[in-house]
């Protein structure tokens, strides 16, 4: 049994934050367990409240995790604030945990910011050095880099400057590109990019999408797979729960997370 640790957010409306990345793991044969960092008042209209946690009760819940059962792959979320960013590298590196997945959360869907903007150096110095991959989406690279991102051109150029970060691998989520049809993530390890395109479905129901994206590379990594191979499946997962949202709440719905789940069992039994 492989094991993912997710230190992140809760969102109380359960389509993000620590919800999706457990019920993901779950969907992908993977033991599940969390270190809050904060508690949102959150449903599908947008944050109305964050209530962060101290630096010293994410460490404890991290001892908690690494003194006694261990993870194969670990996932960093929504995490507010430097003095939190600071102590969850510390306690990534005492645990000499392999497979960090960076998912530099700072704003929600409805556009409530979820990182305070002094914590993005700390983010730079303690984290991303350590990482195995990173995976924001376009505003959260240009935040990053400090830099436009308008075009491909401007994304490979992106990609390089947060590679020089320190980060072993980048993928920039491409749900924010203007192109109407298609959607394009880009993964670059440092030597080669490689891109991952599928159709744009138009849906207001993508709530948790980066979330559970990072979530599935966090799971496959924890199994074993290559980061290609962990990527592909993300991609594949994504766009099963995009394509077969929800209609939950009056805002941004969530994804639907068994989909990937059943459309594997269609496919399979589809071929006996």
């Amino acid at each position: 049994m492989k094991k993912a640790l997710t230190i992140a957010g809760s969102d109380s409306g359960g389509g993000a934050g620590i919800q999706a990345d457990l019920k993901t793991f779950q969907e992908l044969d993977v033991f599940g367990m969390s270190a809050l960092t904060a508690v949102t008042a959150q449903n599908t209209l947008g944050v109305h409240a964050v209530y962060p946690m101290t630096a010293e009760a994410v460490v404890k819940q991290i001892e908690a995790i690494g003194e006694d059962i261990g993870a194969d792959a670990v996932k960093t979320g929504m995490l507010f604030n430097a003095e939190i960013i600071e102590a969850v590298a510390a306690q990534l590196r005492n645990y000499q945990w392999q497979n960090i997945v960076v998912d530099p959360v700072m704003i929600a869907k409805g556009g409530a910011s979820l990182l305070q903007m002094e914590a993005i150096s700390a983010m730079k110095k303690y984290l991303l050095p350590i990482a195995t991959v990173i995976t924001p989406n376009i505003p959260e690279a240009e935040v990053l880099t400090g830099m436009s991102i308008l075009n491909v051109e401007d994304k490979l150029e992106s990609a390089k400057r947060l590679h020089a970060l320190g980060v072993k691998n980048v993928v920039i989520k491409g749900g924010h590109d203007e192109n109407e049809s298609e959607s394009t993530d880009l993964l670059f390890d440092g030597k080669e990019f490689y891109y991952f395109t599928s159709k744009r479905i138009q849906t207001k129901n993508t709530h948790g999408t980066g979330c559970t994206f990072s979530a599935v590379i966090t799971a496959e990594l924890a199994k074993g797979e290559t980061l290609y191979e962990a990527v592909c499946i993300a991609k594949d997962f994504i766009q099963a729960a995009i394509e077969n949202h929800l209609e939950i709440g009056q805002g941004h719905g969530p994804t639907n997370h068994w989909a990937y789940r059943k459309r594997k069992s269609a496919k399979e039994l589809a071929e006996l």
